[in-house]
Order: C-alpha cells, then sequence, then structure tokens
C-alpha cells in the first residue's frame, strides 16, 4: 500500500477515534479518557501535516533543489513532536484541576467500550503503518506509526485504571492517569524530535543498508580493482553514497566507464532509491582532500 494511502487511512481512523473517545469523555467526564481523546486531536493534525510533506517530498528535483525534496518529511515528524508536547501540557492541565476538584464518574461501561474500540482501530492501522514504513523506507510513516501504538498503550493503561476507580472508588486515580498519559506521549514525542533533528544532520545510512552496499562492492573488488573513501547519507527515503573507485592506469576511458556504470547499477539495485555517485581514479593516485582541509591554505608563488 502507497504512503499516501495509508496517511489518508490514517486521517479518516483519527476522526473516527476522535467521535468515538470524545463521546466516552462526554458520557462518563473522565478527565482519564478526555486526555485520551486530545492525544486524537493530535494524531489527526499529525496525519494532515503528514499528507502534506509527502507530497512535497515526492516532488521532482529542479534546478533549486537538485537533490529532491525528499527532506521534508523529517519536518512532518518534528510537527508532530512539537503537537504532543502541546497535548500533553494541556493533559496535564485538566488533570491537575480535577485532581484539586474530584467528580464521580458516569456510564463507564460504555465509555469504556468505545475507547476499546477505538484503539482496536488504532492498533491495527499502526500495525499496517510500520510495516509499510520498513519497505518505503518512509519516516513519515513510522513517526505516525509509533504515535498510533503510543495512543493504544495509554489508551490500554487508561481503561484499566478507570476500571479500577469503578471498583476501588479511588476518583484521585482519574487524573493521576491523566497525567501518565502526558508524560508517556512527551517521551514519544521527544523521540520523534530527535529523529527529525538526526535527519536534517545529514546522518548516515542504517547499518544494514551500509551492509549491504558493502557487499555489492565486493563482488567486484580484487587485486586491480579496490574501493575507498566512501561516505554515506540519507535523506527521507532517499539513500546517497559517493566513493573512489581505483583501477589500473592504463585501461581506456570507455573500459573504466562501463566498470563504474556496472559497479553503479548494482548498488542501486540492491538499495531501492540509492543514488551512487563514483570517481575515478588510477591505481598509484591516492586523493588527499580529507588531510588538507584542516591546513591554512598555501600562498602561491
Amino acid at each position: 500500500m502507497q504512503v499516501k494511502t495509508l496517511l489518508k487511512l490514517s486521517i479518516a481512523a483519527a476522526v473516527a477515534t476522535i467521535a468515538m473517545k470524545s463521546l466516552a469523555w462526554w458520557i462518563t467526564d473522565s478527565v482519564g479518557l478526555l486526555s485520551d481523546a486530545m492525544e486524537s486531536f493530535v494524531n489527526l493534525a499529525s496525519a494532515l501535516f503528514a499528507l502534506a510533506m509527502v507530497m512535497i517530498a515526492q516532488r521532482p528535483a529542479d534546478e533549486d533543489h537538485p537533490f529532491g525534496h525528499t527532506k521534508a518529511e523529517y519536518f512532518s515528524s518534528g510537527f508532530e513532536g512539537l503537537l504532543i508536547a502541546g497535548a500533553a501540557a494541556g493533559i496535564i492541565w485538566a488533570a491537575v484541576h480535577r485532581f484539586a476538584h474530584p467528580q464521580p464518574l458516569e456510564s463507564l461501561g460504555w465509555g469504556l467500550a468505545l475507547a476499546v474500540a477505538s484503539s482496536a482501530l488504532n492498533g491495527l492501522l499502526a500495525y499496517r503503518m510500520m510495516a509499510a514504513s520498513r519497505v518505503h523506507r518512509s519516516i513519515v510513516l513510522e513517526a505516525d506509526a509509533r504515535h498510533l501504538y503510543t495512543d493504544v498503550w495509554t489508551s490500554a493503561g487508561v481503561i484499566v485504571g478507570l476500571a479500577l476507580v469503578h471498583f476501588t472508588g479511588w476518583l484521585w486515580l482519574d487524573p493521576v492517569l491523566a497525567i501518565g498519559v502526558a508524560l508517556n506521549i512527551l517521551r514519544e514525542g521527544a523521540h520523534l524530535a530527535w529523529r527529525s533533528v538526526e535527519g536534517l544532520m545529514d546522518s548516515a545510512v542504517e547499518p544494514d543498508v551500509r551492509a549491504q552496499i558493502d557487499r555489492t562492492l565486493a563482488q567486484f573488488q580484487h587485486s586491480t580493482i579496490r574501493f575507498d573513501h566512501l561516505v554515506t547519507r540519507r535523506a527521507g527515503q532517499r539513500r546517497f553514497v559517493d566513493l573512489h573507485m581505483h583501477m589500473p592506469a592504463h585501461w581506456s576511458l570507455g573500459r573504466a566507464a562501463a566498470l563504474r556504470m556496472s559497479v553503479e547499477q548494482a548498488l542501486m539495485s540492491e538499495v531501492p532509491g540509492l543514488r551512487a555517485s563514483i570517481q575515478l581514479l588510477p591505481s598509484d593516485v591516492e586523493a588527499q582532500f580529507e588531510e588538507l582541509n584542516d591546513e591554512p591554505p598555501k600562498a602561491v608563488p
């Protein structure tokens, strides 16, 4: 299933869960269920923003963005992290107010049934999105799936806690649950924000992708061919690798270019979405740019 299709399903699911959780809060007057409903509003805003960023990320490269627009996906996870922080602050404020003024809960049976149904819907969607995020290497889908999983676990905690309120009569437990929900989603929000920052800083590709690259290059490397100065980076769904390929100096340019093309095609076939850039060098020539980076420029006589 395509990324945009899954995000549209996420939007539809967020609208449905907002309706169910808001109704659960309205009939029970539970601040714990209110906190659960507020998190669903964050889900909706996040899914809408994520869909917009994915549409931007899929734009082709142009003169101003020669490497494409794939980094737009990282803004989505960062935005989601900020929304989660705002929702957590609102939940804590409502919980503190209810802690100071406890109120009995009503119609818990219906409220808990609605909460269970909405959690089941989010859990199913989160499972599909997490699986698709690995296939498409999409941080947007991963962020949305992680948030939905967080929603499922917080809903489960609220449901268990409200059941305890019903059987024990401990009204203070309701706002305590809400604060627990807020702290849990704050943790998830911090994780998403860090992933966004890490992506914008041109991180290296994942270890499994690097292993795929190394295995592919090993198929071409022998006594007369070697590779060095390999660097990688990732930007959204795209992966980039730059390296030097050394070969005998007596080879013709055509022969060297043909081998380079074979290596690039093998790399891009092994790693979908990879862009490979290979610089050709004779075997007896070593690049010195790394050693010169920290040296002051020399005067020309």
